[in-house]
């Protein structure tokens, strides 16, 4: 049985997608016997009450570094596998320094780095002249002991693996010395369909939002943040009422989360509201708050068409979007200078045109044999996109490691 350490920036898969990816390629693996323990933080691991959920540190500052290292030293795994996302560390630096750290003080065992995000965030200290850290920055780069995004959690890492092509295109470009280090596995699905009859979920869900047997529901699914374009989409499907009375609107997903929380994540919730209020929608419109993933799933189940109005364009990285195409649904999304992959069939629009977006709805509305057609190539596009796939990838890349430590720890010194 392999076992494997995975540091997780804040464990909270409720609230975080980072988090919940982890959750779920944890449960992957342990179909392939990998057991694995997470290291986090004390407050995630008591929320999480888990046995193999360990609380290491108070946060990811300067002052936590030595007890990630030590808690690291005293954990007997074979593999280490840090999930990095900056946002997830609270945009703090101390974690690019603990390959570096380990290593110096012994530590053996490969190391893996997830990298969830990568080309867009940089640290950029008050303290010293820009011109210093951009030298600084480049200078490592340059000689592969560093790198201007995350320290020394590449260059020191046994394998690198990216979730997403544009991540994988600028760490080919900064540290091409690492290619052969650098392996590319798509994310899966957030949500898996849960069984359930279509005419059953579509009841279901017509029964639970108080609408008529004859409504065309219109499903956006994710977290509810300023970034995603709801306010286009509420514009848009306003526009949409005036040719399509029978249409609804669906939001699927809960407000708070890492980058939205507490009272800040209240006053969006109540934004979003008070504009469905403004644009007249009534109860055209239903917002489901956080759902289990079973219910989530009977929900996309009962729907008719998918919606990702991303302020940013939507691209490989999206799980909604793969959830969406999972559950059979035609999926409108908003363009992104990374095409996705001409074999996915998805109706593009541009970010933040609410004229776009609504003619887009409607023409779906109008043509069902095009809805279908959409939905079922969409289906069979992302059954390939699967976390027993996911898991077998990362499950190659691990025996790969501990042959070649084993290799290392044979070999006469």
């Amino acid at each position: 049985m392999t076992h494997v350490a995975i540091i997780a920036g804040a464990y909270k898969p409720k609230h975080c997608g980072v988090a919940h990816y982890t959750s779920r390629l944890r449960s992957a693996l342990q179909k392939l016997d990998i057991e694995s323990v997470i290291l986090t933080t004390h407050t995630a691991a008591m929320q999480a009450n888990e046995l193999n959920i360990k609380g290491v540190v108070k946060d990811w500052r300067f002052a936590d570094l030595m007890s990630l290292v030590q808690a690291v030293n005293s954990i007997d795994v074979d593999i280490l596998h840090i999930q990095h996302a900056a946002g997830t560390y609270g945009f703090e630096l101390a974690i690019f320094l603990l390959p570096l750290l380990l290593k110096t003080t012994g530590y053996s065992q490969p190391i893996v780095t997830t990298v969830h995000e990568y080309g867009w965030w940089e640290w950029q200290p008050k303290y010293l002249p820009s011109q210093v850290v951009e030298w600084l920055k480049m200078w490592g780069q340059n000689h592969g002991w560093w790198d201007r995004e995350d320290g020394f959690l590449l260059t020191l890492s046994n394998a690198i693996i990216t979730t997403n092509s544009e991540a994988e295109a600028v760490i080919h470009k900064r540290l091409p010395q690492l290619n052969e280090h650098i392996f590319n596995i798509p994310i899966a699905a957030n949500v898996e369909c849960t069984p359930i009859d279509r005419t059953t979920a579509r009841q279901l869900l017509r029964k639970i939002c108080h609408w008529g047997s004859d409504t065309v529901v219109i499903v956006f699914f994710g977290f509810l943040h300023p970034v995603k374009g709801l306010e286009t989409l509420l514009s848009a499907f306003q526009k949409v009422l005036r040719t399509h009375s029978q249409a609804r609107l669906l939001l699927v997903g809960g407000v708070e989360s890492l980058a939205l929380r507490g009272e800040e994540a209240k006053r969006y919730w109540d934004k979003l509201h008070t504009l469905a209020r403004e644009l007249n929608l009534g109860n055209q419109v239903y917002f489901t708050g956080y759902l289990d993933a079973e219910t989530a799933s009977k929900y996309l189940a009962g729907a008719d068409i998918g919606v990702l109005p991303f302020n940013h364009g939507t691209t490989m990285k999206s799980g909604s979007l793969l959830t969406l195409l999972a559950h059979n649904l035609p999926v409108i999304a908003t363009e992104h200078s990374t095409p996705l992959p001409d074999e996915m069939r998805v109706q593009l629009v541009p970010p933040r045109n609410i004229d776009a977006l609504a003619d887009a709805l409607c023409q779906l509305l109008n043509n069902p044999e095009q809805c279908r057609h959409l939905g079922e190539s969409g289906r069979t596009f992302v059954e390939k996109f699967s976390w027993s796939s996911v898991a077998r990838s990362h499950f190659q890349i691990y025996q790969q490691l501990c042959c070649s430590s084993s290799r290392r720890n044979r070999s006469p010194t």
